[in-house]
């Protein structure tokens, strides 16, 4: 393991690696390719609209951060979208609007903005993506015309990662954190974990974050310790 060198801050405060976000570091594969289609056709999104799910750690987030740099959007928080979209929403006007996590909306005043804002982008030309864990079916929506706005909008579900994905993943996650590992370690990992993009993340922060208590290597070694111990003993 090679790794740059770590401040006494970060070592106490056991902060993560920055997460690459950029169109070159999005890894294709099979269980993307519909949604990375979708947001980078050349006509622009659907009828201006896309909602695109997935289980945590999928990729949803980093499909929306390729879209927003692309279209120069607007990121819009969807916990706090009602309280400000009444000053925004004048400047809004054909604009490209990113709303991650926006099933958080769900039963709250945040429906009526949602509503209003599609309404808005869709009468501008504007262009409007979120992301969600479920369709918006699941959502628990309360307002009738934004359920109708939500089923007519074009709907992507990123697949599970095969293997191939899930071992560039890991190879990405510890590159973020400036750690080399070997094939080895790798394959070690792909045959042990829970098939999912969300626990490779775990996995990488746990490595990470106990190789720097024991101010020992990430290895097999210590992927076996974590995982004979369970992980969220680390997370």
């Amino acid at each position: 393991m090679t790794r740059q060198p770590t401040t006494p801050e970060q070592l106490a405060l056991g902060l993560p690696g920055l997460t690459a976000m950029s169109r070159a570091d999005f890894l294709e594969a099979p269980s993307n390719a519909l949604a990375l289609a979708a947001i980078e056709a050349p006509g622009g999104l659907p009828q201006g609209k896309l909602l695109l799910t997935g289980p945590e750690g999928a990729g949803k987030t980093h499909l929306a951060q390729v879209w927003a740099a692309a279209e120069g959007a607007c990121q819009l928080d969807a916990a706090t979208l009602a309280a400000i979209l009444p000053a925004q929403l004048a400047t809004l006007v054909g604009a490209s609007v990113l709303i991650d996590d926006a099933d958080r909306v769900a039963g709250t005043a945040g429906e009526e903005a949602l509503f209003h804002l599609h309404n808005h982008l869709q009468a501008t030309k504007g262009a409007l993506l979120l992301t969600a864990r479920r369709p918006a079916r699941d959502w628990g929506v309360r307002l009738p015309d934004l359920l109708s706005r939500l089923a007519a909008t074009t709907h992507v579900a990123l697949e599970p990662p095969d293997d191939a994905l899930l071992a560039a993943v890991l190879v990405k996650l510890f590159s973020d954190r400036q750690i080399r590992v070997t094939p080895q370690l790798i394959d070690f990992l792909l045959a042990r974990m829970e098939r999912s993009l969300a626990q490779a993340r775990r996995m990488v922060a746990a490595l990470d974050r106990r190789a720097l208590a024991l101010k020992r290597p990430v290895s097999r070694q210590l992927a076996a310790e974590i995982l004979g111990e369970g992980l969220d003993k680390d997370t």
